[in-house]
């Protein structure tokens, strides 16, 4: 099947932000041991992140809805790209809180553009599969980037891994401008009309079933490396591996969702996912003194982490 190049830019763009989302969790303890904290305070760079997602999206989103979307996703580029960068070079804890925080901003405001300009660009019944294939940056990411960045920060030093992340973002901003198609801005919308979906019950399912589903899931992935280090006894060495398979497990979820919801519809498949990825996480919670089975887990919770990529459809 031939690829569309016009999604190649946001494929990029989902490859950066997957590899700044997820490489930190196979390094938190050797950020904890520079910094001179603790392994729960590392953890924070974590949740300070995803804060940053939270509020950046509907703020950054609201008020760019009367730009042109190729511009507004440039911009949000550079945000990434810059706070990123300066993460590499943060001094002390504070610092890089603050810094991871500000990062976080433009993550979810990317994606929500991006589905959108994704969805336009697709034919009618291929919706799904285009936004699925902006994701793939993001699942490819974790299949190869971060588990190659894991091991080049844990080798060398994890200051590499936020430079990496930079220069991701330099290439992405570079293919935005050249092959991302120019769209005309909506004109007749404006911050409060942006906000009237929350009126609707769906929407606030829909983020209770993000809130609450996924806070399971990104507990399992934001500590996996004292999970499987600590209880399923592998060895810190060999971290790059399990990423390996966690990634894998998010690129065959990816691709695979979004050929099931072009069929079910994302309700359902959602539903379906969900329910399975529930399943495999209290797995998670009896059985990850068993090696083996702690790998098939780390697999499926990576498979079915992705239909997160879905809910857009459903709203």
């Amino acid at each position: 099947m031939k690829i569309d190049k016009r999604i190649i830019p946001l494929a990029i763009g989902g490859l950066g932000i997957g590899t700044t989302e997820f490489t930190v969790m196979g390094l938190l303890p050797d950020i904890a041991k520079t910094l001179e904290i603790t392994i729960p305070q590392a953890g924070h760079l974590i949740s300070a992140y995803a804060m940053g997602v939270v509020i950046g999206a509907p703020i950054l989103i609201g008020y760019s809805v009367k730009f042109p979307p190729k511009k507004v996703l440039i911009a949000f580029m550079i945000l990434f790209t810059l706070f990123n960068g300066l993460s590499a070079i943060a001094p002390n804890y504070g610092t890089m809180l603050i810094i991871r925080f500000m990062s976080g901003l433009p993550h979810g405001a990317f994606f929500g553009v991006g589905t959108v300009v994704a969805a336009k660009m697709a034919g009618k019944g291929k919706e799904a599969f285009y936004i699925s294939m902006m994701f793939t940056g993001l699942t490819v990411a974790n299949l190869v980037m971060v588990p190659l960045v894991t091991y080049i920060g844990h080798t060398f030093h994890w200051r590499l891994y936020f430079a990496i992340v930079a220069l991701i973002g330099v290439f992405a901003l570079l293919f935005l401008k050249l092959w991302l198609p120019a769209t005309e801005a909506n004109q007749n919308t404006h911050f409060l009309e942006e906000l009237k979906f929350l009126k609707k019950k769906q929407a606030w399912l829909v983020l209770a079933i993000t809130a609450i589903g996924f806070g399971g899931l990104f507990t399992w992935l934001s500590y996996i490396t004292p999970l499987m280090t600590v209880i399923s006894g592998v060895q810190s060495s060999q971290m790059a591996y399990v990423m390996v398979l966690a990634g894998a497990g998010m690129v065959v979820g990816n691709l695979a969702g979004g050929v099931i919801s072009d069929k079910l519809g994302p309700e359902k498949t959602c539903a379906l996912l969900i329910f399975l990825m529930m399943i495999s996480l209290v797995g998670v919670f009896l059985l990850s003194e068993h090696q083996n089975i702690a790998f098939i887990l780390t697999f499926m919770c990576g498979a079915l982490s992705k239909c997160q990529s879905l809910h857009p459809l459903i709203l």
